[in-house]
């Protein structure tokens, strides 16, 4: 498959020591494209779509937010925890703007799930449906994440 240039970028900037020390694609070799088209193939046999998956985390991100680094129950299911962390980050994929520094820990009580994620997987996800390559610091496996915050 032929990349354009700009895809050549984003491809370069996943690895490690461009962006983050440890990059985003882990231990998988392939390219960004094929990591998106089965996480979406994984999505729409769960029936559900990238955008709702963005929204419920950062339904329980803003939440999260709001208890200043201590620890929340919500809805009587999932405790989270927002760990606040100095400065932003840019996206991989050159999105505008800046993203906060963080991570969000999630426990949902009644299926004994724990999955943590940071603000920089919720745009990946929503904007790109890039849950990060197997391996990597902050994958998410789509089907573990929605069935700990669904």
């Amino acid at each position: 498959m032929k990349q354009t240039p700009n895809e050549k970028t984003i491809q370069e900037r996943l690895k490690p020591g461009v962006i983050t020390l440890d990059g985003f694609l882990g231990e998988d070799n392939r390219h960004y494209h094929d990591i998106i088209n089965e996480d979406m193939e994984k999505l729409k046999s769960l029936n559900i779509t990238k955008e709702d998956i963005a929204d419920r985390m950062q339904y329980f991100t803003d939440l999260a937010l709001m208890n200043n680094d201590e620890e929340a129950v919500i809805d009587d299911i999932y405790k989270v925890h927002y760990l606040t962390e100095r400065g932003k980050i840019v996206s991989p994929f050159m999105d505008r703007g800046l993203i906060a520094k963080g991570s969000i820990t999630l426990h949902n009580m009644q299926n004994d799930l724990k999955v943590c994620w940071t603000p920089l997987n919720i745009s990946m996800i929503r904007n790109h449906g890039f849950f990060e390559g197997k391996g990597a610091t902050h994958r998410l496996e789509p089907e573990i994440l929605v069935k700990a915050i669904f």
